[in-house]
């Protein structure tokens, strides 16, 4: 098993609202993220999945309990850069950490404000740009690029970083169906090949599928945590606090209310269709 690459302790934070509450978000998260992994994080709205996102990188600090980056404590103010060069964000909305007129000064941008040289720069744009599939619109204005598009530069511009990993706070929740597999293409091939941490926060359940692991968040806590099928075997636990299964998982779930003997991590769309022929050829 590999060293922790982000690990919290007992994490608790609050947020306090105009009548001077302080409802709590966290609620005591004991979570390990492996280097080289990835994890997708699910969870209703509310459940406290982007907060803790932002505190993976020291947006947020803890209320209580402790979050650490490649073993430091993020709420060691000295080391907040070193924290934010390890870890790297990527939001919803690209135009809001899209910063310049042309894809590639965009990408630029981090690089040229942590002091590297220019000619390392480059390297770092070209390889940045090629990893997400949008070289060759590296003199493009971003703002005509379509939303998927705009997500990859996005994502580019982090890897520019070159971070041991990355956190994405629901990136495709404002592109289309083409755009989302793009972004999920992209951010899979970073794993496999470059060996990124990739933590994916997220709602939709067939990208929480395509991870390696999957935490799952309720009301502040992580109630499930496990590979795509372990979790998803568990209909109803995740029914009871407010979310669907995959279509094939929900299938072969309807199935075995009604008696039949199929398995329920039959995932992927070919394993349930192998599911639902071995049924009905016994």
């Amino acid at each position: 098993m590999n060293d922790p690459i982000i690990k919290t302790e007992s994490l608790r934070f609050s947020y306090t609202n105009a009548e001077g509450e302080s409802p709590v978000v966290l609620n005591g998260v004991d979570l390990q993220i492996e280097k080289g992994s990835f994890v997708a994080v699910l969870g209703h709205n509310g459940s406290g999945k982007s907060t803790l996102a932002k505190h993976m990188n020291a947006i947020l600090l803890p209320s209580g309990g402790k979050v650490y980056v490649a073993g430091t404590d993020t709420a060691d103010e000295e080391k907040l850069m070193e924290i934010r060069r390890t870890v790297g964000m990527v939001f919803q909305n690209p135009d809001n950490q899209i910063v310049a007129n042309v894809v590639e000064e965009d990408v630029a941008f981090a690089p040229e404000n942590l002091g590297v040289a220019p000619e390392e720069i480059r390297r770092r744009v070209d390889e940045a740009l090629q990893a997400v599939g949008m070289y060759e619109y590296r003199e493009h204005a971003p703002h005509l690029l379509s939303g998927g598009q705009k997500q990859r530069i996005a994502i580019a511009g982090v890897i520019a970083m070159e971070p041991q990993c990355i956190v994405l706070d629901e990136p495709t929740a404002m592109l289309d169906p083409v755009g989302r597999a793009d972004v999920l293409r992209t951010i899979k091939q970073l794993n496999r090949t470059k060996g990124v941490t990739v933590v994916i926060i997220t709602h939709h359940m067939d990208e929480a599928a395509q991870a390696d692991r999957l935490v799952v968040m309720a009301k502040g806590k992580v109630v499930a945590d496990g590979t795509p099928k372990e979790v998803f075997q568990n209909v109803d636990d995740l029914k009871a606090v407010g979310l669907t299964v995959p279509d094939t998982t929900e299938l072969l779930w309807q199935l075995r209310q009604c008696g039949q003997d199929v398995p329920l991590d039959a995932l992927s769309d070919e394993e349930c269709a192998r599911a639902l022929y071995d049924l009905l050829n016994p």
